[in-house]
């Protein structure tokens, strides 16, 4: 077996409007039966997370805030990987009424269209933080956070290398989660920026690459893929 992980991420990949189709759940239950482990990467809170999903012992490890956090679903512990954002800067923010603001155990997110007044109140406290757009969405997270950061402190628990993980995502946030694995998967309709990061651009969109996807790692060791048109890099 060379690919043992299968790294996901979660809105627009394997969920549609919030939810996990059950297309998706059997494809994904394929993959762990196969003998794999499951890992979701995503930009929500847990909070938000269990809002819309109520099966995550599907996977062994949960990488929630955008890389910030790893949550058991085995255990439900959840462990913070960074210092949470100052609360200066959240209080600024609702001095400058900036809403919706959601605010995780370390990181802030919002509506993509409130990223000005995030980088100005940023810039008046002087804090060292940094700012990740996830196509509506834009997060605030301490500097050294990203999926990537995320998912190889999850590969560190379950004892495995990057080289034996599949990563698949749609958004730009995703970007450092596929460069932090053995091979990049992009869905159909991911954004350019990370088609043109991917080995494998899925020839179907979201849930329905998916399965393809899915598929091709429970039964062939993704060879088939790997061997096909969509394989831009990996080989």
């Amino acid at each position: 077996m060379r690919f043992r992980v299968l790294a996901c991420d979660y809105d627009r990949t394997i969920a549609l409007k919030g939810v996990l189709v059950e297309s998706s759940r059997r494809a994904l239950r394929e993959v762990r039966a196969s003998g794999r482990k499951l890992v979701l990467v995503t930009g929500r809170t847990l909070e938000e997370l269990l809002d819309v999903f109520d099966d995550l012992d599907l996977f062994s490890l949960v990488v929630i805030e955008n890389g910030a956090v790893l949550y058991d679903p085995g255990t439900q512990e959840e462990r913070p990987l960074a210092n949470p954002v100052p609360l200066a800067l959240i209080d600024a923010l609702r001095r400058h009424e900036v809403e919706p603001l959601i605010v995780g155990r370390v990181i802030v997110s919002t509506a993509g269209e409130n990223e000005p007044a995030l980088m100005r109140v940023i810039s008046e406290t002087g804090l060292d933080l940094k700012l990740a757009t996830n196509r509506d969405s834009v997060m605030v997270l301490p500097p050294t956070v990203d999926k990537g950061f995320g998912l190889r402190a999850a590969l560190e628990e379950l004892g495995e290398e990057p080289s034996h993980v599949v990563a698949v995502g749609d958004g730009e946030n995703d970007v450092a989660l596929l460069d932090a694995a053995g091979v990049a998967v992009a869905v159909e309709n991911a954004v350019e920026e990370l088609k043109q990061r991917a080995d494998i651009v899925l020839t179907a969109p979201g849930v329905e690459g998916i399965r393809e996807l899915c598929t091709s790692l429970a039964r062939h060791d993704l060879a088939d893929l790997l061997a096909s048109p969509a394989a831009r890099r990996a080989g």
